[in-house]
């Protein structure tokens, strides 16, 4: 169980699942804009494609509200150019590069499990030369988008495969969305929500064990005499 005082807390994982778009990068206005263009081309009022875009697949967004454009073609191209024609490209949410460095460095296995398609992940990897995650989880791999646990489950089950019967079996999702929030419970894991996109109260209602603002208060280090666990200690919980 995790150790607690006031506003920190320690927890042993044997490993991270990341959520992208809103937890590793904000890409708000990027988003936006694709919508706006892709409202305007289909005759939608962008802002209520907003209303329920967060979080999830261009592919599920469509089948709601323009079912002959939701196939993997079309999104993927659409998806692909938004790194690229966007006006105000993305920024990384304070403390992310660092936190990926440092599990490199550490060489903690890592994973990113995202609503988006793969042009749209490395896309952006590609434009803000972020490190390169060890394994992905995109939308076209999963039948089911967020809060379905689908993606974390598989990509959980994939990062447990090689643990020995001894290991730590806890898996940390971290998420900025309610959607991902409830995916990453309902796939076994711990959940870290940070506060980029939503508030503390929504974050909590959907489940997250943890609440802070930003990756700049995560410690992470290796776990004396042990191949495969790594202690976490996060700071400023909300």
């Amino acid at each position: 169980m995790p150790s607690a005082t006031a506003t920190s807390t320690t927890h042993e994982f044997a490993g991270v699942l990341f959520d992208f778009d809103g937890t590793i990068i904000d890409s708000t206005e990027a988003i936006v804009e694709n919508w706006r263009r892709i409202g305007e081309e289909l005759g939608i009022d962008h802002e209520v494609i907003l209303q329920t875009s967060h979080g999830r697949r261009s592919i599920d967004i469509l089948k709601e509200l323009a079912p002959s454009r939701a196939n993997w073609e079309y999104i993927s191209d659409m998806e692909g150019k938004i790194p690229l024609l966007c006006k105000n490209p993305a920024i990384e949410i304070p403390g992310a590069r660092a936190l990926l460095e440092t599990l490199n460095s550490l060489h903690t296995p890592w994973a990113i499990v995202t609503s988006g398609t793969k042009a749209l992940l490395g896309g952006w990897l590609k434009v803000l030369h972020l490190p390169q995650p060890p394994e992905v989880t995109v939308a076209e791999d999963v039948k089911m988008g967020k809060p379905d646990p689908e993606g974390y489950y598989k990509a959980r089950t994939r990062m447990l495969q090689h643990s020995g019967e001894d290991d730590v079996k806890d898996i940390l999702v971290v998420e900025d969305a309610p959607a991902g929030v409830k995916a990453g419970k309902l796939a076994g894991c711990y959940v870290l929500a940070v506060t980029t996109t939503h508030t503390v109260d929504q974050l909590k209602a959907a489940g997250a064990d943890w609440v802070m603002p930003d990756h700049r208060f995560i410690e992470v280090q290796r776990k004396d005499d042990s191949r495969g666990a790594f202690t976490f200690t996060f700071k400023n919980i909300c």
